[in-house]
C-alpha cells in the first residue's frame, strides 16, 4: 500500500525544483511584506493572535489589514514549504539531503509563528523583532539551500580546484551576515519600532538619545568592509588560474552593495522616510540571495590529492648484488 501511494505521488527532478522555487520565493516575499508592516507602524495592527480583534476578519483599519494580510501570506508560505518538505519524499531518485533541508522549512515557519505570537505579546520587544528578522533570514538560507541542490544531480557541476577562490568567496559570509545583524539593531533604535498611535513600544537606548547615530555609523563600516572584501574577491577570481564561475553572481552582489550605500545615505539624509528604508530592506534581502548565489556558483572544492606512497628503499643485500 505504501509503496503503491509512493509510486502514484512521484514527481520529477525538474517538477520538484519548481516546488523549491516557489518555496524560497515566498520566504523571500514574506520577509519584504513582513518588513513593510514594521515601516508603516502596523506591527500591533492586530493586538492579538491568530485573529485580529477576535475575529477572522480584520476591521477596515489600514494597519489591521496590514498586519493581518501579512499573516494570510505565512499561511501560503507554510503551504509552499509543507509541499518542499513532503514531496522530497515522493522525489524519483530520493535524495536523503533535499529531505533534510526540506524538513528544515517547516520547522522554521513554526518558529516564525511562535516568534510573531511573542512579538504581539511582548509589544514588538527589540530582540524579539530582531530575533523574528534573523531567523527569516536564516530560513532563506535553508530555502535557497534546497533549490540549488534540487536543480543539479550530484556529481553534475564540476567541483573547483581553486581553493583560495573558494574560501575567499566562503569568508565573505560572516561579513554579510555582522552587517545584517547590525542593520537590524539600527532599525530596533531608530523611528520604525512598529507602533503607531503613541503605543508605547520599546526602542535600545544603550547610548541615550546617540544610539540611533552611534549603530548607524557601525552598520555603515561594516557594510565599507564587507564591500571592499567583495571587491578584493573578485579581482582575486580573476586572477590567472582562478576558478570564474562566481565572478557573476559576486558582481550582483557588489552592485546590489553599492545601490544599498546609496539609498543608505538617501535615508539618512532625509531623516528616514519608512519608504525608502523598506526599499534599503528589500535591497539587502537580494544582497544575501546574492551572496549566497555566488558561495553556491563557487561550488565544491575537489579533494586534496594524497602524495604517492614512497617506494621501499632495497635492501644492503639486494643494492650490493649479494646472494
Amino acid at each position: 500500500m505504501r509503496e503503491r501511494l509512493r509510486n502514484r505521488l512521484e514527481i520529477s527532478p525538474a517538477r520538484y525544483a519548481q516546488v523549491t522555487a516557489v518555496a524560497l520565493a515566498s520566504l523571500a516575499l514574506i520577509v519584504l511584506t513582513g518588513a513593510a508592516v514594521r515601516l508603516t507602524g502596523s506591527g500591533l495592527g492586530c493586538p492579538d493572535w491568530p485573529k485580529c480583534y477576535g475575529g477572522s476578519v480584520p476591521p477596515l483599519d489600514t494597519h489591521a489589514v496590514i498586519e493581518y494580510t501579512n499573516r494570510l501570506l505565512t499561511g501560503f508560505v507554510g503551504i509552499a514549504v509543507i509541499a518542499a518538505c513532503a514531496l522530497a519524499f515522493f522525489r524519483k531518485p530520493y535524495r536523503w539531503h533535499l529531505a533534510l533541508f526540506g524538513g528544515l522549512l517547516p520547522l522554521g515557519v513554526i518558529g516564525q509563528a511562535i516568534l510573531g505570537a511573542l512579538v504581539v505579546k511582548y509589544h514588538l520587544a527589540p530582540g524579539l523583532v530582531m530575533s523574528h528578522f534573523i531567523l527569516s533570514m536564516m530560513l532563506l538560507d535553508a530555502a535557497f539551500a534546497l533549490a540549488w541542490c534540487a536543480r543539479y544531480e550530484p556529481g553534475e557541476r564540476r567541483k573547483s580546484s581553486d581553493r583560495l577562490g573558494v574560501w575567499a568567496v566562503r569568508a565573505l559570509i560572516p561579513l554579510g551576515q555582522l552587517t545584517i545583524l547590525a542593520g537590524t539593531i539600527a532599525t530596533a533604535s531608530g523611528p520604525h519600532a512598529g507602533a503607531h498611535d503613541e503605543e508605547l513600544v520599546h526602542r535600545f537606548d544603550f547610548y541615550g538619545g546617540e544610539t540611533l547615530e552611534w549603530v548607524v555609523q557601525r552598520h555603515a563600516v561594516l557594510a565599507t568592509v564587507y564591500g571592499l572584501a567583495a571587491i578584493g574577491v573578485w579581482f582575486l577570481l580573476r586572477r590567472q588560474g582562478g576558478d570564474r564561475r562566481a565572478l557573476k553572481p559576486l558582481t550582483v552582489v557588489l552592485g546590489l552593495l553599492a545601490l544599498q550605500g546609496l539609498v543608505g545615505g538617501v535615508q539618512w539624509g532625509l531623516e528616514l522616510p519608512s519608504e525608502i528604508v523598506w526599499v534599503h530592506v528589500a535591497l539587502a534581502t537580494g544582497n544575501w540571495l546574492a551572496m549566497l548565489w555566488t558561495v553556491a556558483a563557487a561550488g565544491q572544492l575537489e579533494p586534496r590529492r594524497q602524495p604517492a606512497p614512497a617506494e621501499p628503499a632495497p635492501t644492503a643485500g639486494v643494492a650490493s648484488g649479494a646472494g
